[in-house]
């Protein structure tokens, strides 16, 4: 179980609340995901709670009702997460696909390959995407309204180079990782300061499993992320892959990514 202090829900509520989702009192977000869910208790509920909107609440996700329940509840936003939007995306297409209010949507999920289609058949205007974990100690929020991305990093990270048949990072002759270069992928590492600590775990020993120590500098420590991103420059990144989610075929490691695509 992961150790979520109310200190990590203020900074949510600050971060996303105020900087990034920009609600207002006008705006009505509407929700189908688990409250025992980030995305849905710390990035939903706080977004609304910062703007002084409302929530709408469903009790299940339906593909097929999502968007009468919108116009319904004249809802202005929702949150997604995962494969939310492809599934509304592979409904066939109607007639009043852009009949909602829906301006902003919130969440972390949506692929590239439909995210402008998304975008236009629904009519959305700015698409917050984030890439965040309950247990981490870094985030990106796409402040920006940029298309396929993340977004943009205030806090200390590093994306490293990592050697996946032997899965472990690369480093060089003395020791210390190697950081990626402009438009590479590797894996997304977390600075641990005061500032960004990693809380961890109810488990101490899988706390100190997920830090990597003397990473840079001799003292240092750094959260593993467990997930590939891709630099695009400007802080800002791509989510590219769980190190997870690959299996061995005919002696190549394969992508559960790249399998969704094909």
């Amino acid at each position: 179980a992961v150790v979520f202090n109310h200190g990590r829900w203020e900074k949510a509520y600050g971060g996303f609340g105020f900087s990034a989702v920009r609600l207002t009192k006008d705006d009505r977000i509407y929700t189908t995901l688990p409250f025992y869910h980030a995305t849905g208790m710390v990035i939903c509920w706080a977004s609304v709670i910062a703007s002084a909107g409302s929530i709408v609440i469903a009790r299940k996700f339906s593909a097929s009702g999502f968007w009468e329940d919108i116009r319904r509840h004249n809802c202005t936003a929702f949150g997604y997460v995962g494969e939310l939007c492809r599934y509304l995306h592979e409904q066939p297409e109607k007639p009043n696909d852009q009949d909602n209010k829906v301006h902003t949507i919130v969440g972390n999920g949506l692929r590239p390959s439909i995210w402008k289609d998304f975008k236009n058949r629904f009519g959305i205007d700015r698409v917050v995407e984030l890439y965040a974990s309950s247990e981490g100690n870094v985030a990106f929020t796409n402040v920006f309204n940029f298309d396929n991305t993340v977004g943009f990093s205030p806090v200390s990270y590093a994306i490293v180079k990592y050697d996946k048949e032997r899965d472990e990072p690369v480093r060089d002759s003395k020791g210390h990782m190697i950081k990626v270069g402009k438009g590479e992928s590797g894996l997304m590492l977390g600075e641990i300061t005061e500032k960004t600590p990693f809380d961890g775990y109810t488990d101490p020993e899988k706390t100190e499993k997920s830090i990597y120590r003397d990473v840079f500098t001799k003292g240092d420590a750094w959260f593993n992320t467990g997930d590939m991103m891709r630099d695009i420059g400007f802080r800002h990144a791509q989510f590219v892959d769980r190190l997870g989610d690959t299996f061995r075929w005919k002696g190549e490691n394969v992508s559960t990514t790249e399998v969704e695509q094909i």
